[in-house]
């Protein structure tokens, strides 16, 4: 359990979860392909665009240890704290983003979320507007790569809070 001391109040917060499974480590060479193709997926990619994507696509699948990570790592690499917090509500928070980074969130959206149907024909065509067919291919790989991430955070359930930046790089 964590507390806080503020003064003269203590909270106590919820007890931390453990891990249903440390899968990794019962599958590591899968482990070692997701490595490989996280590796691949990010080659040419912008890093700041590219852990946009990561947050997002983890915010939707509500995977808090890939959250927990993706934030630190973009933090450490000098994305700000406002973009980030405003990442939840980047349809109303379009200012904060550029033309680029709102078509790559809005194909991340449409790609996490199949449940809605296919990725729309207006949202791929705008990101094909932001991007080259190769780095569009990338920013795909990268939706593909978290996405899956995120199923092995969520199913496994991972607590966040333990990450360091740069950790697993």
């Amino acid at each position: 359990m964590t507390t806080h001391t503020e003064t003269t109040t203590t909270v106590e917060y919820a007890p931390e979860r453990p891990a249903r499974l440390e899968w990794a480590k019962h599958a590591p060479e899968v482990y070692k392909a997701m490595v490989r193709l996280e590796t691949a997926a990010r080659k040419g990619l912008d890093h700041t665009l590219y852990e946009l994507v990561k947050i997002r696509a983890s915010q939707i699948n509500h995977c808090a240890f890939c959250i927990d990570m993706h934030t630190k790592d973009a933090l450490a690499a000098g994305e700000s704290v406002e973009r980030i917090v405003q990442l939840s509500a980047w349809d109303e928070s379009r200012h904060f983003y550029t033309a680029k980074e709102i078509a790559a969130l809005e194909l991340t959206e449409a790609v996490t979320v199949l449940t809605d149907g296919f990725v729309p024909d207006e949202v791929y065509d705008n990101a094909a507007k932001h991007f080259e067919e190769a780095e569009l291919a990338q920013v795909i790989a990268a939706i593909t790569v978290i996405n899956a991430w995120n199923r092995f955070g969520v199913t496994c359930r991972m607590a966040p809070g333990h990450y360091e930046p740069g950790q697993y790089t």
